[in-house]
């Protein structure tokens, strides 16, 4: 039971509807916010149906993050279905975010690839929400990863636009001041679809990466990453604004 509330706000969540992004608004939903489950495929309704189940509101609209018409009518089907809008997670990321690579195979068209999905994606939702989130003193919250912070050799790519999206939320957040919109990250570690898929290959993966965690175990997307969200697009952070929050169980704390 989610002690944050989030009742009558509304939250749109890219990439929503598997892995980190489902756990985020499975919480917030929980926390009683309307959430609009934003993806590309149609299994986003899976997720609204779970909340829905769950005695919260949601809606789903399809949303590609790389297009900005796709994303400026989902920002507007929020608008439209509840009236207003609180938050954007920006959470959808590449598919191939978790192939392995080096920089020397890196061709351009993965390049852009990545972009598309992670800067372009988080500029297409600033630029379509920054009305709303004025209008309701609102947040734009982005998702990045420990390799954006520290780097990663087999993942250069990945942790580029990870790294340039804590620019971007920064930089955003000291010009949208002004307007009383806040603009945060969130660093998690948490299970994903390709994270089960990976260690269902190694069982032995889990025990390895609890070993480099300080609490002992990698986060539950729902009830450690999803919580945690859902007090940054609350009234009660207010406050925060610029900041990098890892939800990691103290994997990284030189954030």
């Amino acid at each position: 039971m989610s002690t944050v509330d989030l009742s009558g706000r509304t939250v749109l969540v890219t990439g929503g509807a598997a892995g980190v992004g489902r756990g985020i608004a499975l919480a917030c939903g929980d926390a009683g916010a309307h959430v609009v489950v934003a993806s590309r495929r149609d299994n986003g309704v899976d997720v609204v149906h779970e909340i829905v189940d769950r005695g919260g509101a949601a809606s789903w609209t399809q949303c590609d993050v790389a297009d900005r018409d796709s994303v400026a009518a989902s920002v507007a089907h929020a608008v439209d279905r509840t009236g207003a809008l609180h938050a954007v997670v920006h959470n959808a990321t590449s598919n191939h975010s978790s192939e392995p690579h080096r920089l020397e195979d890196v061709s351009a068209e993965l390049l852009d690839e990545h972009a598309a999905v992670s800067l372009r994606g988080a500029y297409h939702c600033a630029r379509a929400a920054r009305p709303a989130l004025e209008a309701s003193h609102g947040t734009l919250l982005v998702m990045t990863s420990p390799a954006g912070i520290e780097g990663s050799a087999t993942l250069p790519m990945y942790a580029t636009m990870k790294g340039a999206q804590r620019g971007f939320a920064k930089s955003l957040a000291r010009e949208w001041a002004p307007f009383g919109i806040t603009v945060n990250v969130v660093s998690p570690l948490a299970f994903s679809p390709a994270m089960v898929n990976a260690i269902a290959e190694d069982p032995d993966m889990e025990r390895r990466l609890n070993r480099r965690v300080p609490l002992g175990r990698v986060g539950d997307p729902e009830t450690d990453v999803g919580r945690g969200v859902a007090f940054l697009v609350s009234a009660d952070a207010a406050y925060i604004t610029g900041q990098t929050l890892g939800v990691d169980g103290g994997h990284f704390m030189s954030i």
